[in-house]
């Protein structure tokens, strides 16, 4: 769907010094993003890291204290973002007592743009009889019928906050191959968030790294990948790293004995030194950054926002 006010938006979402603060403090605090149209991005980051914040920040349940957020070239708050995407919770907020047909109704009355049959194609492939109640549906058939309520509405951004946290890994499986379907079907955008890092890798081309409600990482995951490295060695007599790493920027390091292990961002500079240099695994990665709240944040240019634009028109 592209109506005139956005249709030369390539950002599926923009955000420019957001930030939410609640009694408590800040949930999330001077955030800038950028994610292209088009992109599976992971949004990564341990609990209370925002997450959930900017998710409903994206779905008008919050409302920002600083900055703004833009859905494809529009404020959030525009009656006109509301079309154009869905959001799925772990909660899958379904009514019990509807039958799996009068959901899908539900779905058709609500929504102007609605895809009955893509709905229905969903609920069907998963055996999932349409005049059961949802109430008497194992976890993997709700969360069937949650995606197909999604998918029915025809989204152009696809907001989803641990929708398949609760399933078991065949279940988890199913729907992952679920959603890379209709996503590479009809070219959705989503935003998922995931403590499965694994699955991450496997599904996601862009990346959303939030910790301390600030954003630590954002980029396209290749990107991301190539500028680390593990690098294993012996520790200098006088103890530390060595000075060959000064050269680059040092995300985390271990000792044991002798031997240091780092992750380090080599910024396509060569890494000169007697060392044994590893590919790190996504995995490695997120979770170095998350260890290691002290280190630089990484934002590729891609997704970097100059805060000094101001309003975009």
């Amino acid at each position: 769907m592209t109506t005139p006010d956005n249709a030369g938006s390539p950002w599926a979402l923009e955000a420019r010094g957001l930030g939410k603060k609640y009694r408590r403090g800040w949930a999330l605090q001077e955030c800038s993003f950028r994610l292209p149209a088009g992109r599976i991005c992971g949004l990564v980051g341990p609990n209370g890291a925002g997450k959930s914040t900017l998710l409903g920040l994206a779905t008008r349940l919050v409302q920002a204290t600083s900055g703004e957020l833009r859905m494809f070239g529009v404020d959030v708050a525009s009656p006109a973002v509301m079309p154009r995407y869905a959001f799925l919770g772990q909660d899958k907020a379904l009514y019990k007592r509807f039958t799996v047909a009068e959901t899908l109704r539900m779905g058709r009355e609500l929504n102007p743009g609605w895809d009955q049959a893509a709905a229905e194609r969903i609920v069907r492939a998963g055996d999932v009889p349409m005049n059961a109640r949802v109430g008497t549906l194992s976890g993997g058939q709700r969360t069937r019928v949650a995606f197909a309520l999604a998918f029915g509405k025809r989204p152009d951004l696809l907001l989803l906050d641990e929708p398949m946290a609760d399933l078991d890994p065949l279940a988890r499986d199913e729907m992952s191959s679920l959603l890379m379907a209709e996503v590479a079907e009809n070219g959705t955008t989503v935003l998922m968030s995931s403590h499965m890092l694994t699955e991450l890798e496997d599904m996601c081309d862009y990346l959303l790294v939030i910790a301390e409600g600030r954003v630590r990482m954002a980029g396209e995951t290749d990107e991301l990948l190539a500028v680390h490295k593990l690098v294993t060695g012996v520790t200098p007599e006088a103890g530390g790293l060595p000075t060959g790493l000064a050269a680059h920027t040092v995300v985390e390091s271990r000792t044991s004995g002798r031997q240091f292990t780092s992750l380090i961002r080599t910024e396509g500079a060569p890494v000169r030194g007697d060392w044994q240099l590893v590919e790190p695994s996504l995995e490695e990665i997120l979770l170095a950054y998350l260890r290691s709240p002290a280190a630089p944040p990484l934002i590729t240019p891609i997704a970097q926002v100059d805060t000094r634009e101001g309003r975009a028109a």
